[in-house]
């Protein structure tokens, strides 16, 4: 089913700030146009994460399961999991990234949330696709800090071969600054779950600091690493970020927000000021860097050459993840999660034409 929709472009956000960080207000059109988007799937339940194998379309369900879409047509797999997926506020079953090998190995890499006594914890382990569906191989990486929120949760595997993993502070903003906590981080393991030997701090999987609620990763033709990140709620609020991820870098949080600075720590090269975008999954094409947006209800485009940042597609509800393949910008509505408006259909998997050039 096609639906046409209009773009709205607007100018990035008015607050003061630094012109390198704070984006500036997009010029012209954009990506111009009414182009119209396409249903490729329906019916999600809270949806997270897209993946590719071949003409199928992975999704992760946050209570725990896996929806494999071909040829228009969508099929449920269930997990088999050591420790049980808990979906409790933010928590569940989130990132999902292909092994390099998938096609061969039918093997991939997942996060979720698992309860351990009285405390929610997060967790990665190696999955196998069979014909009844997944089931789990073995655990990677235990104990991460878990929680009704901040529990992070986007897994990618690095141009280098190395899995990358964002976790949440899970509430308690002092383990952003504790260097030994896996939480506030991203990640990075060898894919057999071991810690390169050529990571920042010998013996850690520890890659970068300082994060309150980082949900997007992913890289540029030259090898550039960006995410996005939650900023605070309350008084001051907003000051969303959108970080160039730099090995062994502490990016701030809850020490600075936006525009300060610290001996020590990083500035984010977008944030969104008193506004908030709560952007979750991320795709870089060239100078572009697509978001998508959950309380803003928009995906956002950043360019990081010219530093501008505009809405570059709303009207869908909240959107969890954006991924682009063959030309095309696919996303993730996320309206069914307890904080959007469902409409009828929801969640579904979009995508839509890019302009070339």
């Amino acid at each position: 089913m096609l639906l046409a929709l209009l773009f709205s472009f607007m100018a990035a956000c008015s607050s003061p700030g630094d012109k390198g960080t704070q984006p500036s207000p997009g010029e012209g059109k954009g990506e111009g146009g009414s182009p119209s988007v396409e249903t490729v799937a329906e019916g999600l339940a809270t949806p997270w994460e897209i993946e590719f194998a071949g003409e199928d379309i992975y999704i992760t369900e946050r209570e725990g399961s896996i929806v494999k879409v071909r040829g228009g047509k969508k099929e449920r797999q269930p997990l088999s999991l050591s420790r049980p997926v808990v979906q409790e506020g933010e928590g569940g079953f989130l990132g999902m990234a292909l092994a390099p090998d998938f096609e061969k190995t039918r093997r991939a890499y997942a996060y979720h949330t698992y309860r351990e006594g009285n405390r929610l914890l997060n967790r990665v382990v190696l999955l196998e696709e069979t014909d009844r569906g997944w089931r789990e191989v073995r655990s990677l990486l235990e104990g991460i800090p878990g929680g009704a929120i901040h529990n992070g949760g986007r897994l990618r595997v690095g141009p280098d071969e190395r899995l990358y993993i964002t976790t949440g502070d899970a509430g308690d903003e002092e383990s952003a600054q504790e260097p030994r906590s896996l939480g506030g981080k991203i990640l990075r393991l060898k894919l057999d779950g071991t810690v390169p030997a050529d990571n920042p701090f010998p013996g850690s999987p520890v890659y970068s600091w300082g994060h309150r609620n980082p949900q997007g990763l992913d890289w540029s033709d030259d090898g550039v690493l960006y995410a996005s990140e939650h900023g605070p709620s309350g008084m001051p609020s907003g000051h969303d970020e959108i970080n160039r991820i730099k090995p062994g870098k502490n990016y701030g949080w809850p020490e600075i927000i936006g525009d300060q600075g610290r001996k020590g720590m990083e500035r984010p090269l977008f944030h969104s000021g008193s506004d908030t975008w709560a952007p979750s999954g991320l795709a870089v094409s060239g100078e572009k860097v697509y978001v998508a947006c959950l309380r803003g209800e928009q995906v956002r485009v950043f360019d990081v050459k010219r530093r501008t940042s505009e809405v570059f597609l709303e009207g869908l509800g909240r959107v969890r993840d954006v991924a682009i393949r063959d030309g095309y910008l696919y996303l993730l509505t996320n309206n069914t999660d307890g904080r959007g408006d469902p409409r009828p259909g929801d969640d579904k998997l979009l995508r839509m034409k890019l302009k070339e050039g």
